[in-house]
């Protein structure tokens, strides 16, 4: 199962969104620096509005949603490339996760202490972005050293590591991440055993206060905080901003699903903040979804962006994409408008597909196998 790491500074909220998107009390929240040690790890459902609709069609026994891992990191201080505030630990935890959610202060407490001494969002992005690219170049340097001998005798592996290190490491020195380098497919997947921090595709939270969620349009102070992230993210890392507010979360996690949308709407606020930042971290992590139905169960299975037939049938069980022989698709849009299988192929909606078909998200799929 893949991993997204909740990274930050200490204090901005991670522990309690941890809490928030896990619903439990894994990890500890407190006013201090340094209350996470050890990272906390937990399995998140995916929020899946299609899979009641679904489940209600087919009158399934029960649902199962996807589901990926969150682990909740502990914050990061400037010298932590150097191993301050325990920093190289933290760090080595950064680099066992596939995709990172970058948690940011928005709001304004004169009760919870800021390591830097005042809230201002996108210093601290820039704190935590060099601290990985420092990293990530004391890295590199020593691959490159390492490769030198074998680039030298003619190693083909070697060769390109060293290339691949040296076209890095000058755009890494002016403050970009490794993501945003140009490279092209084969180096793209060369740099993956490389292990970088910050070749990692990351997502921004903005957390803010419990006033704030519903007055973000205005000129509040935390209005133009999530207004700065998000300009800072797109123009810097080509990535997206989510708006959240962990005290809320943590305060939703213990209510019924009824109370708690009624308690959101209380606010003017129509979904949850944690649901938004769960999708978007599956997205990130390059996972979309398709769907199988029936009497006993409605489930949603986990596949890559760009997966044909054979390798989504592999993940129910490996005879099915051993054994592949077609799969009948039909968009969950068109059998929920058409109201029935039958009525989805009398239209022509219901339609059989080959190995070289791409599953797309949100396809209801049942599939042919003989082993």
């Amino acid at each position: 199962m893949l991993k997204t790491g909740i990274v930050g500074l200490p204090n901005v909220g991670k522990s309690t969104l941890f809490n928030a998107v896990t619903r439990t009390r894994k990890a500890q929240a407190a006013n201090f620096p340094f209350c996470t040690i050890e990272p906390n790890v937990g399995i998140v459902s995916v929020p899946d509005d299609r899979l009641q609709k679904l489940a209600d069609l087919s009158k399934s026994e029960k649902i199962l949603p996807a589901a990926i891992e969150f682990v909740d990191i502990a914050g990061l201080v400037a010298g932590a490339s150097e191993g301050e505030g325990l920093g190289n630990q933290f760090l080595s935890h950064i680099r066992e996760v596939d995709a990172i959610i970058q948690v940011v202060r928005c709001f304004e407490s004169e009760d919870i202490h800021h390591v830097s001494g005042g809230v201002d969002p996108v210093r601290d992005i820039e704190v935590i972005n060099t601290e990985l690219i420092l990293a990530d170049l004391g890295a590199l340097k020593k691959r490159a050293e390492r490769n030198q001998k074998g680039a030298r005798s003619g190693d083909k592996v070697a060769k390109a590591e060293l290339a691949l290190a040296e076209k890095l490491m000058p755009h890494m020195d002016s403050g970009k991440p490794a993501l945003t380098a140009e490279l092209s497919a084969e180096e793209k997947e060369l740099m993956r055993g490389f292990f970088l921090l910050t070749s990692k595709p990351t997502l921004f939270a903005c957390n803010v206060g419990e006033n704030d969620l519903s007055n973000l349009d205005g000129d509040s102070a935390a209005a133009k905080h999530v207004k700065a992230v998000r300009e800072y993210a797109a123009k810097h890392l080509g990535c997206e901003a989510v708006v959240i507010s962990a005290q809320i979360e943590s305060e939703l996690a213990e209510l019924p699903a009824e109370e708690a949308a009624e308690f959101l709407a209380g606010l003017g606020v129509k979904d949850s903040g944690v649901s938004q930042l769960i999708r978007a971290a599956y997205h990130l992590l390059g996972l979309r979804t398709y769907l199988t139905t029936g009497p006993k169960e409605t489930r949603a299975w986990t596949i890559n962006a760009g997966d044909k037939a054979p390798a989504a049938a592999g993940v129910i069980h490996s005879d099915f994409e051993r054994g592949f022989i077609a799969a009948q698709i039909v968009s969950f849009e068109d059998l929920m408008a058409l109201g029935s299988e039958a009525k989805a192929r009398e239209a022509g909606k219901l339609r059989l597909e080959g190995k070289e078909y791409v599953v797309q998200d949100g396809d209801v799929v049942e599939f042919r196998f003989n082993v």
